[in-house]
């Protein structure tokens, strides 16, 4: 297996300009690829921001934030991922999409690049058998704020090699992340736990049971959780939480896994939570 010294991201929305900037800020050259050269626009003034909030807190030095920054370049070609050792997708939550490019990418990588996918649900076996080199797919998932979270779950296709299940793991550790392996079931660990969670608090409200702020805090002082489900919801998004929701329904074939009608109705309402300005709370932009 190559060692991991070049990275490629696919997707320059929230996650993957994130997991550039993680990658980049622990020594790592990294190219930044999207369609589009406004999402990668948005993206440089996103990091740039985020690495000056470190510098204020004292967490990195100005010269390490601006070499960070110079670690990173950006391109709209998928063919420039042609010399990267890992490649992680970080793009919109839909297999039929990710499967696409990882086919692509078949025919750009080298067959001992490692392709992972940042999928929050998906299953990583039926990702992997869109691949003409199935065992070098894995999932490497991160948390939003990518910089700030601890956790990656590093999800193991049926197919995967333990080559590449270590070496994703070593480089995790290397980028100052905690890795967490886990077979591969829809939703994994995290959100398999999460989204039932956040879809039943959901529920709650739509039966009347409480105000979501006093959901939220009954949930903080009763269970000491540090953020109640409804805020985590609206921070994560709430097309997000669906989305997992759907796929956990839809996998498992369980109605426990049911979305809340609720939650359908907030995501046609365009009600997302922090990313538009309201879900469960009203959000306003510094």
């Amino acid at each position: 297996m190559t060692q991991i010294k070049q990275i490629g991201v696919i997707g320059a929305g929230t996650m993957g300009n994130g997991i550039a900037q993680t990658f980049a800020v622990a020594g790592y050259p990294v190219l930044l690829q999207d369609l589009s050269e406004a999402a990668l626009e948005r993206a440089r003034k996103t990091m740039e921001s985020s690495l000056g909030r470190q510098v204020k807190k004292g967490q990195l030095s100005e010269e390490a934030a601006r070499d960070a920054l110079a670690r990173i370049s950006a391109d709209t070609k998928l063919e420039t991922m042609a010399d990267r050792d890992l490649v992680i997708e970080a793009i919109v939550e839909r297999l039929d999409v990710k499967a696409g490019v990882l086919k692509q990418l078949d025919a750009i990588c080298r067959p001992d690049a490692i392709l992972a996918s940042n999928t929050s649900s998906i299953s990583l076996t039926q990702l992997a058998a869109a691949s003409a080199h199935p065992g070098r797919v894995i999932g490497m998932h991160f948390f939003n704020p990518v910089p700030v979270m601890q956790l990656v779950e590093i999800i193991r296709a049926l197919q995967t090699t333990d080559a590449v299940a270590e070496a994703v793991t070593e480089v995790t550790r290397a980028i100052g992340k905690t890795p967490r392996v886990s077979k591969d079931s829809y939703g994994f660990v995290v959100n398999r736990l999460l989204a039932p969670l956040i879809n039943e608090a959901i529920n709650c409200v739509y039966e009347g049971l409480a105000t979501p702020e006093d959901i939220d805090s009954m949930m903080k002082l009763g269970a000491n959780h540090p953020m109640g489900p409804l805020a985590l919801g609206d921070l994560i998004g709430l097309d997000v939480v669906l989305n997992i929701m759907e796929t956990l329904y839809e996998g498992f074939d369980d109605p426990k896994y049911r979305a809340s009608p609720l939650l359908k109705q907030m995501v046609h309402a365009g009600y997302l939570g922090r990313k538009t300005g309201r879900g469960f709370a009203e959000y306003h932009k510094a």
